[in-house]
């Protein structure tokens, strides 16, 4: 197939449910075998240099402990912990179907995976591997949405595509509201005008000052990346 893209170098934002058994907790072995086949596809199918960064909550997420008495510090910590088991999980999966990979954490921990250093990371996506970033961005009070958008503007990504469990951003929870509109397309102003959930406040804001492109679509979509960076309008594109 043409390299015909629109974006050749990817960071894919994987939340922690998207790894969860039905009832979107704990973790389910099956679902990081079907997100790395899917991964594989789209490996085959295109030229693109792909990171990841995963999620934590179907483990652990530092939020659910604030109407305890847990240290908010502590709480996060274990997130970004959990982030690991995530990563280690779908790298396993991925490796074992044949696909290379390096994982890198934000909290240094060799045993298990190498450290964020940002020219090593560069050359691993560099050499065609699919580079998992877990740990979060290594500080307690930050989503792994500002982890994605933190690493996508380190190592010089065209694109962050967001996968959900809905297919792009809409005006309330489609959920909820069968009546909710949703966006084809919107700019950075016309998100924050319109108060919507694209991401967290601090991971919009990078995204917006480094006029990074968010694509929010569905997991189950995961097959139609290689359209998507072509330029095939899928989800909802947030841009300058």
């Amino acid at each position: 197939m043409s390299d015909n893209l629109v974006y050749k170098r990817v960071l894919l934002k994987l939340g922690g449910e998207l790894f969860a058994q039905e009832n979107g907790r704990v973790i389910s072995f099956p679902a990081y075998e079907k997100i790395a086949q899917d991964i594989i596809k789209i490996k085959e199918q295109n030229n693109i240099e792909l990171a990841i960064v995963v999620g934590g909550g179907n483990i652990f997420r530092g939020r659910e402990a604030s109407d305890i008495q847990v240290d908010e510090n502590v709480a996060d910590h274990m997130g970004m912990l959990a982030t690991v088991i995530n990563g280690l999980a779908l790298q396993e999966a991925l490796e074992r179907l044949g696909l290379p990979t390096r994982m890198m954490t934000a909290i240094r921990m060799e045993a298990v995976a190498e450290p964020f250093i940002y020219r090593r990371a560069v050359r691993h996506i560099e050499k065609g591997r699919v580079l998992i970033f877990s740990g979060g961005i290594g500080s307690p009070f930050f989503t792994t949405d500002s982890a994605a958008a933190l690493r996508a503007c380190e190592v010089g990504c065209d694109v962050i595509l967001k996968a959900t469990n809905v297919d792009g951003v809409y005006d309330s929870d489609p959920k909820k509201n069968p009546q909710a509109k949703k966006y084809e397309r919107l700019t950075y102003q016309e998100a924050l005008e319109k108060h919507l959930e694209v991401m967290d406040n601090t991971a919009f804001a990078l995204c917006q000052r480094k006029k990074m492109p968010i694509i929010v679509f569905n997991v189950s979509d995961l097959d139609k990346i290689p359209q998507i960076v072509r330029g095939e309008q899928i989800g909802t594109l947030v841009s300058e």
